[in-house]
């Protein structure tokens, strides 16, 4: 039987919404898994860095960009035994700097892809994909890549109906 995977990187503390910043206890992009878990019932891992980025959100976008142009690997906390098991990985992660977050690169390239289906779906605030699914391609050769899901942070606990829509195009409803 098919098994489906939500693999996500999402940072609380202080974020942007829509002009402002606003303090969270839960990012937006794990907001949208929890939806997707709860309609797919999937097994879900979430992309932890060693060394998180700063809480205060100006501060952090400057370590991410740090690392995008370093083409930084930073550590992760753990990482899943194997990937062997699901046939389609759901990676979702915030617009860092017009693409993933580079801890999302590491989770990438720890595994090898081939004959998986990758659907990515990227929070953000207006920024959209960015060039976040032809990286993915880069970084995960041999996957199927699926068109992903661009959500709107500040709109994550509203998302369900584009989930739900995004998942059954995708025949996981």
């Amino acid at each position: 039987m098919a098994k489906t995977l939500i693999a996500f990187f999402s940072r609380a503390d202080e974020n942007y919404f829509g002009g402002a910043m606003r303090y969270v206890k839960v990012g937006n992009t794990e907001i949208v898994c929890g939806i997707i878990k709860e309609l797919t019932g999937a097994d879900s891992f979430k992309i932890e860095m060693k060394t998180p980025y700063s809480p205060v959100y100006m501060t952090c976008i400057e370590e991410a960009k740090k690392d995008l142009r370093a083409n930084a690997r930073p550590e992760l906390v753990s990482y899943p035994d194997s990937l062997g098991e699901y046939d389609t990985v759901i990676l979702a992660y915030p617009n860092y700097w017009g693409t993933m977050p580079m801890a999302v690169v590491t989770f990438l390239e720890k595994y090898d892809f081939s004959g998986k289906t990758i659907l990515p779906l990227c929070t953000n605030e207006g920024s959209g994909m960015g060039s976040s699914e032809r990286d993915i391609r880069k970084y995960a050769p041999g996957a199927e890549l699926k068109k992903g899901l661009s959500v709107t942070g500040s709109q994550a606990a509203d998302a369900k109906g584009a989930v739900q829509k995004w998942l059954a195009e995708n025949g996981l409803l």
